[in-house]
């Protein structure tokens, strides 16, 4: 399939878990009626994000994989609408705890899992206590539409991920995330750095970048945060085609030549001028020798 739409979504996110799954999938139905082919939901939709306190109950929240009610529901929705959806949920494997993702296909199939690798921990968004970090690795996924690379929340933040997972051939780039306003400065607003840094990533491999934040203002024991929308798709340059607002439910959709893109890509020289044998200080925390 030559040209490929995709689609961001974002929306607010309640204390009813079932709610929260019809209105995704109201937005996932929406979405598909504008022609998207691969349509991204928010970090963790089923609930609020809980993530603001410390709080052991929250553990009740995680399921494993094929017991996750959004998979599943999900899973249904997408072999019904023949689209791709990334779903992101709070995994339960045992006795490790992971943020992560899996990738369902056009056909329904649930597709490898991807646990959140960068985990952050501050004022609001107390991530650590919840989330081992992950161990699966930077993946990418063969869909009907093409090769995604999938990411969460605060991987978006390094442009390592997003190399790894232009380096294993993705062609676009999506990231569910959950950010907002940061409770120990009222001042500090990180939406415009937040964005720019994934343009940057698009404009560095190449490929359009797909972001969808959560809405609304949520509150919790130590803090509330509210969150800031601003959902987006960019162009392999990193120029945004299509944002949403702060405060709107909304769907965005942006279509793209994929034929033309490798084009692109192939002739920029980006990937051909890339020198691996003179970046070992990335493996290094402090940019020493190896």
């Amino acid at each position: 399939m030559r040209n490929v739409t995709l689609a961001a979504t974002q929306m607010k996110c309640g204390s009813d878990r079932q709610e929260n799954l019809d209105r995704a999938e109201g937005l996932v139905r929406r979405a598909t009626e504008q022609g998207a082919n691969i349509i991204l939901v928010q970090e963790l939709f089923e609930t609020p994000y809980f993530c603001k306190d410390q709080i052991a109950a929250h553990f009740d929240l995680a399921t494993s994989v094929g017991d996750n009610p959004a998979v599943r529901r999900m899973s249904q929705l997408a072999a019904e609408l023949g689209v791709v959806l990334p779903v992101s949920f709070f995994e339960r494997a045992n006795n490790a705890f992971f943020n992560s993702l899996v990738v369902i296909d056009a056909d329904g199939q649930v597709l490898d899992v991807y646990r959140k690798s960068h985990i952050p921990d501050g004022p609001g968004y107390q991530e650590k206590f919840y989330f081992s970090p992950g161990d699966t690795g930077f993946r990418v996924w063969d869909t009907r539409f093409g090769r995604i690379g999938v990411a969460i929340c605060w991987d978006q933040w390094f442009p390592e991920a997003a190399r790894i997972m232009a380096l294993q051939g993705a062609e676009y780039l999506f990231y569910p995330t959950a950010i907002g306003s940061e409770p120990q400065d009222s001042s500090l607003d990180s939406r415009d750095h937040w964005q720019r840094t994934m343009q940057g990533h698009a404009a560095a491999n190449t490929m359009p970048v797909v972001a969808s934040n959560r809405i609304g203002t949520e509150q919790g024991k130590s803090c509330g945060l509210t969150f800031y929308g601003s959902s987006f798709i960019t162009d392999h340059t990193g120029a945004k085609l299509v944002e949403a607002g702060r405060d709107q439910e909304q769907v965005l959709v942006a279509t793209f030549d994929r034929e033309r893109l490798r084009e692109i890509r192939a002739s920029w020289g980006l990937f051909r001028d890339r020198r691996p044998d003179l970046y070992y200080q990335l493996l290094s925390m402090d940019g020493g020798r190896q």
